[in-house]
This record gives C-alpha cells, sequence and structure tokens, in this order.
C-alpha cells in the first residue's frame, strides 16, 4: 500500500477513532489475499488496556458496516502501541526524549560520521520540523518527514519508567500515563 493510500485510509479513520475518544498512533494495511487492517491507538493520555482495545473495535466495526471505506475482504486488528512502541508524529520524537531508538529514513543523510539512513540512537528532541538524536557520541538532526520507520527500543531505563508512572498511577489513583507522560522530557 502506498504513502498516499494510507494517507487517505488515516483521513477516514481518525476522525472516528478520535470522535470514540481515541489517538490514532498507526494505520496500515499489511498482507495480501488475506488482508488485516492494523489500527495501533491509545487514549489521549497515553493508555490502552484490552477494555480500550474492544470499544474501539466495536466503534470501527460499526463504521465499517455502515460506510464500507475499503474495497474487498479483510481483518480489523486493533491494538495498543506497547512499551516500545513505533514513532509515528513529530511530538513522539520531543515526548520521548532521552530514550533510544531505532530509526530508519527514507534516504541517507549526512552526519558527522557520513551518510546514514538507520540509526539505533538517543532521542534529543525536535527543533521545528527536525528530529534531533545522538549517537555514537555525535549529534545529528534530519527532517522529520525524512522518517520511514521509528520505533522505543526496549531499555531497562524505559522499562523502570513505565513501572514508576503504574506505582505513581495506582498511588493517585491516575492511568500510568497521567502519571508518567510528563516524565520523559529532560530525564537522563
Amino acid at each position: 500500500m502506498t504513502v498516499t493510500a494510507v494517507a487517505q485510509l488515516e483521513s477516514v479513520f481518525e476522525p472516528v477513532i478520535e470522535k470514540a475518544g481515541f489517538r490514532l498512533v498507526r494505520l496500515r494495511m499489511m498482507g495480501g489475499s488475506d488482508r488485516t487492517l492494523q489500527v495501533m491507538a491509545e487514549r489521549p493520555d497515553g493508555s490502552m488496556d484490552v477494555e480500550g482495545c474492544t470499544t474501539l473495535s466495536h466503534v470501527l466495526l460499526d463504521f465499517i458496516e455502515a460506510e464500507d471505506p475499503i474495497e474487498g475482504e479483510y481483518e480489523i486488528e486493533v491494538s495498543s502501541p506497547g512499551i516500545d512502541r513505533p514513532l509515528t508524529r513529530l511530538m513522539d520524537f520531543a515526548r520521548w526524549s532521552g530514550h533510544e531508538a531505532k530509526i530508519e529514513l527514507h534516504a541517507p543523510v549526512p552526519t558527522p560520521a557520513g551518510e546514514r539512513k538507520r540509526f539505533r540512537a538517543t532521542l534529543m528532541g525536535t527543533d521545528g520540523q527536525d528530529v534531533m538524536i545522538r549517537f555514537d557520541n555525535m549529534d545529528a538532526r534530519f527532517p522529520f518527514r525524512a522518517v520511514a520507520n521509528a520505533k522505543l527500543v526496549l531499555t531497562d531505563k524505559l522499562i523502570n519508567e513505565a513501572l514508576k508512572a503504574r506505582d505513581r498511577a495506582e498511588t493517585t489513583g491516575t492511568t500510568p500515563a497521567d502519571a508518567g507522560a510528563d516524565s520523559h522530557q529532560g530525564e537522563d
């Protein structure tokens, strides 16, 4: 499926997802003859549980039945982004600053170490529409639109932060994302 086709699907499904009280993280159509529409979403606070996936699945199935937005047969899969989540929006690179990520670009970009297309790097935030990273004790930046794929790396730091957020949430009665959403920025 082309980037344009995915963008068109996102424009069809995103308003339905938002109206249901969720935020689209990633949408993609996978498979050949047995296609699956994968919808990765979260609540505005960054949380997502089985109940949320079930609720959103029902909303999307009702929408698909009423509107038939995609030709042909396909399954639908609704999931949370998980702890080692994909980074799909510019704000994700700022929100997860200080954490390690695997990043693949559409084409190589110049860096202090020569041209590169793939990085395992620490996210250093954003500057305007640029993503800033640190790898091998060097800093690099590139336009967000150059990112083909990016995903957080499951590290002890990320796990510990998620556990702390969960513990704070249990103590205060908030969701884990409420307790830890802002703790990602500026921590080293």
